[in-house]
């Protein structure tokens, strides 16, 4: 591309010329005064744009700001940033590459929801979409051209079948059944909590999408699934050090894997078939018609859908639907560890409209004003999405309060500085769901009637945010309703202490793993969890069912799936 600026055709021609003429060390010379040259081209380019765009550090000649990139946690580095240069705004290179990162609610609301129709496509993804997911799928499409736009519809229509807000009222009886188990799983086994979240979130997703329910925690299907999600998060995050730092040098991609142990085993496109299998497995059993699967298979004509397709809409839902999930209410458990004063009056609420003879459903929520705050604060206090998800590029330049964003541009919603500004939320490390109650003295202005990010913006919003408010709201009641939860303590009388900030680096962040005490609030209240478990146990039997398919071993048993898309090794 700098050669094509630098030389015209006829320019070229003299210079191979020369060069056939010249002696080796003559010509090696003329290369890097070229090199040089094209370089320093290319850097004044570099400066010329930074001078149009939002602040931030100087970046270096072809590798930007990479190299000055934090280990961990970057987006605590772009929050420190906007406070130095006093901007919602900053612009961070990666590589040749500019990013633009937005740090404040009024900003990113403005930006990626009002004008939405600008901010709706994606950038370039060397790593997540090129050599992970694919540009085929709905998180990673293109909508720069009317033909990618029209494409990007029929997935999002397809989607919103499943999760869209209209549907994801049908679904309420089985969360409500699944949070029931939830919660008679805890009375058995409270320390093992993490796999309980789990699976009960990998079964709703798994219902909705499949039409069988994830009975145990040790189903191969759930770990499987959330660690690879967590390596997708982990893949996504801006760093300095492979396989991110192909999104500096994106040449680095096109070598083959077996010389590029970089690449981590990027470009095999490991999941794709697998979940088609799942799909088209069970899609051939009979029964709930109502599956998403069944839905896609039977408009696979219509919207003329592929393989990978079917695949990445299915697989989209099982997998971030269980690990955003599970997450989710993990930080919740912190939560209710480290700031045990907001359980009182949860409590007080729920004895007040509930009682212990029946656990909380979904009409109980309009009378339940502290208990909807509390799981606001939940998906404030520590949003899984840390980075608003993937990034937004707009589809044409753009100007922001006298700031140039050029078309393309990788655009990023800062959800942590965001949700932990000030301004909007005082104290914002204080988990304070009073912060979320009307007339709060800590209760501030926010864009949109929700009063959080977590779920992204505009037109790339996450497709399940209903589905997971929805979850959450009833399984964050239930728990509160049943039982204390708390620092654990050991056995001379010592309490564990919680670190609220060890949470993991990737894109969809979680707690590390902590002890807590869970424990039910009353005996009363530990016999109504046994009753209902039991019920919703037997009304979940409808959903009973097994997939004969393992991610673990699904490569080495199908050579077709190996020819396609390799051998699944990371």
């Amino acid at each position: 591309m700098l050669s094509d600026r630098l030389l015209d055709a006829a320019s070229l021609a003299r210079l191979q010329k020369i060069l056939r003429r010249a002696s080796p060390w003559e010509a090696l010379g003329a290369f890097l005064v070229i090199a040089l040259v094209g370089v320093v081209v290319d850097y004044i380019r570099m400066l010329r744009l930074r001078a149009k765009m939002p602040p931030g550090p100087l970046p270096w000649p072809i590798v930007g700001n990479t190299f000055m990139l934090p280990e961990h946690k970057p987006w605590l580095w772009f929050e420190q940033l906007s406070k130095k240069y006093q901007n919602p705004l900053i612009t961070v290179w990666i590589g040749r590459n500019p990013t633009v990162w937005i740090n404040d609610a009024w900003s990113a609301s403005e930006l990626l929801d009002k004008r939405a129709g600008i901010y709706s496509s994606r950038p370039r993804m060397v790593v997540f979409a090129e050599l992970g997911a694919g540009q085929s799928n709905l998180v990673n499409m293109y909508t720069m051209s009317p033909e990618q736009r029209d494409r990007w519809r029929v997935h999002r229509k397809l989607m919103h079948y499943a999760v869209g807000s209209q549907s994801v009222r049908k679904y309420r009886t089985l969360q409500n059944d699944e949070s029931r188990v939830v919660a008679l799983d805890l009375l058995s086994k409270p320390d093992d909590y993490v796999k309980h979240f789990e699976r009960y979130a990998t079964s709703v997703v798994s219902i909705i999408g499949f039409g069988r329910r994830v009975e145990s925690s040790d189903d191969p299907i759930i770990t499987e699934v959330i660690a690879v999600m967590h390596l997708a998060a982990d893949l996504n995050v801006p760093g300095k050090s492979f396989p991110m730092l192909m999104e500096t040098f994106p040449w680095l991609a096109r070598f083959p894997n077996a010389i590029a142990p970089w690449k981590h085993g990027l470009g095999r496109r490991r999941g794709m078939s697998f979940f088609y299998a799942l799909a088209h497995e069970a899609n051939e059993k009979p029964g709930h018609e109502d599956a998403f699967v069944k839905y896609l298979f039977q408009k696979r004509h219509e919207t003329n859908l592929h393989d990978d397709e079917i695949a990445s809409l299915s697989g989209n839902l099982f997998g971030a639907g269980s690990d955003t999930s599970s997450s989710t209410l993990i930080t919740f458990v912190l939560a209710c560890c480290a700031f045990p004063e907001t359980l009182v009056p949860a409590w007080e609420e729920l004895d007040r409209v509930v009682g212990p003879h029946r656990s909380p459903h979904f009409d109980d929520e309009p009378n339940l004003p502290y208990v909807k705050a509390f799981v606001k604060e939940v998906l404030r206090w520590r949003s899984v999405a840390i980075i608003g998800g993937q990034p937004h590029a707009p589809t044409q330049d753009d100007v922001y309060k006298g700031y140039l964003i050029p078309k393309g541009t990788w655009v990023q919603g800062n959800v942590w500085a965001i949700h932990h500004n000030e301004r909007e939320f005082p104290d914002p490390d204080r988990f304070n769901p009073r912060r979320f109650l009307p007339g709060d003295p800590d209760s501030r202005p926010f864009p949109g009637e929700r009063g959080y990010m977590t779920f992204g913006w505009g037109r790339r919003v996450c497709s399940g945010q209903v589905l997971a408010e929805q979850g959450t709201w009833i399984t964050v009641a239930r728990l509160l309703w049943g039982f204390r939860i708390e620092k654990k303590r050991r056995p001379d009388g010592s309490v564990v202490e919680v670190d609220i900030n060890n949470y993991t680096n990737g894109l969809n962040m979680r707690p590390r793993p902590f002890e807590c005490s869970i424990t039910p609030r009353s005996e009363e209240i530990r016999r109504t969890i046994e009753r209902e478990g039991k019920q919703a146990l037997q009304d979940l039997e409808q959903y009973r069912g097994e997939t004969k398919y393992r991610m673990s071993t699904f490569y080495q048993r199908n050579t077709r799936a190996m020819d396609l898309y390799g051998d699944g090794k990371a």
